[in-house]
């Protein structure tokens, strides 16, 4: 297996077509100005070594050179070790609601962002644990599933708004549900759903669906955000300036409250903990450490690689090319005569 070490160095490559149109334009000027100033008769009794083939052929090696020595810098690496491992862990699927109502501001700078923010801690923090994440509100979606790919995961979760499910609603039924079909059951590991909502205008039988996941040996924990007073839910304008708050058909504003009870219900009936989030205290934190006393099962095998440098396989060749380029000189030659055209 061949991978690059730092891939952002073949950005590089982009500037050399750039190289390439700049010469090219430069060699028909400098063509051009030769053409006014003497005729082709005239031009081989005062230049009798001058090489147009040469000029082209000098610079073609210096673009392979320039390509060969940004590969290079990329690091290119070649596998060569491989060896299989036991990872332990913990099996965790948080499921965000991405409704509207999780754009109120009573928690900063708003519900959703201080979800996702709690989230991306947990992830830094994980060390072989699995975490798979899906979103809901009117219905649900795996955005990634069980991982140990922390950084995929980062990736992955920072894509996440209000618009990641086009259904509007907060359906938790559905999430817990999708949860529990995407644990793989083959494998013995500690399971838990960790539920970040407002908890309004829930869907489904709760009960029975967290009563199933119980019996399966899945914990269900829920963080609650929001206000149970309720705030009104801002809108925004494509320019990211707000223009207004919700309103229903009546014109009234919308105001969106915390449903602490139906979470607490869940916690309790999944075995679990209720948080209500706040400004100030990590919730997901809290969560982690109680997971942490669970106990750690094996869940598989990963081959890891270990990766050797090769950059030097590349260097090598693009050296000698810029030697080669610099003793040939830019006059006519025996060797290369057939190549040369009446200009």
């Amino acid at each position: 297996m061949i991978r690059f070490a730092h891939t952002e160095y073949l950005y590089a490559l982009y500037l050399l077509p750039v190289l390439i149109i700049l010469f090219w334009i430069t060699y028909r000027m400098q063509k051009k100005h030769i053409d006014l100033f003497a005729s082709s008769k005239l031009q081989k009794v005062l230049l009798p070594l001058r090489s147009g083939f040469k000029s082209i052929y000098k610079f073609g090696i210096i673009i392979l050179s320039m390509a060969l020595v940004i590969v290079a810098l990329a690091n290119p690496q070649i596998g060569s070790k491989i060896e299989e491992v036991k990872q332990v862990g913990i099996d965790v699927y948080i499921l965000l609601d991405v409704s509207l109502s999780m754009t109120a501001e009573d928690i900063k700078p708003s519900r959703l962002d201080k979800a996702k923010h709690q989230i991306s801690k947990l992830i830094q923090r994980l060390r072989g644990d699995r975490i798979g994440l899906i979103v809901f509100s009117g219905e649900a979606y795996v955005q990634f599933p069980l991982t140990t790919d922390y950084s995929a995961a980062n990736l992955f979760l920072s894509a996440v708004d209000v618009s990641s499910v086009p259904q509007p609603g907060t359906a938790i039924e559905p999430a817990i549900n999708l949860a529990l079909s995407s644990f793989k059951e083959d494998e013995d590991t500690k399971k838990a759903i960790i539920i970040i909502t407002d908890g309004e205008d829930h869907e489904g039988n709760l009960t029975e669906i967290v009563e199933e996941a119980t019996t399966k040996g899945v914990q269900t924990y829920t963080i609650g955000l929001g206000s149970p007073t309720g705030v009104p839910i801002p809108i925004y304008n494509a320019a990211g300036v707000q223009v207004g708050y919700k309103k229903d058909r009546r014109g009234n504003v919308v105001l969106t409250k915390l449903d602490e009870q139906t979470l607490q219900e869940i916690a309790t009936v999944g075995n679990g903990k209720y948080y209500r989030a706040s400004n100030t205290e990590d919730e997901l934190e809290l969560i982690y450490n109680d997971l942490g006393q669970l106990e750690e099962t094996e869940f598989g095998a990963t081959r890891i690689t270990e990766y050797e440098d090769r950059f030097y396989y590349i260097l090598f060749p693009a050296i000698l090319l810029l030697i080669m380029e610099f003793f040939i000189s830019n006059n006519k030659s025996k060797f290369l005569m057939k190549f040369e055209k009446e200009e």
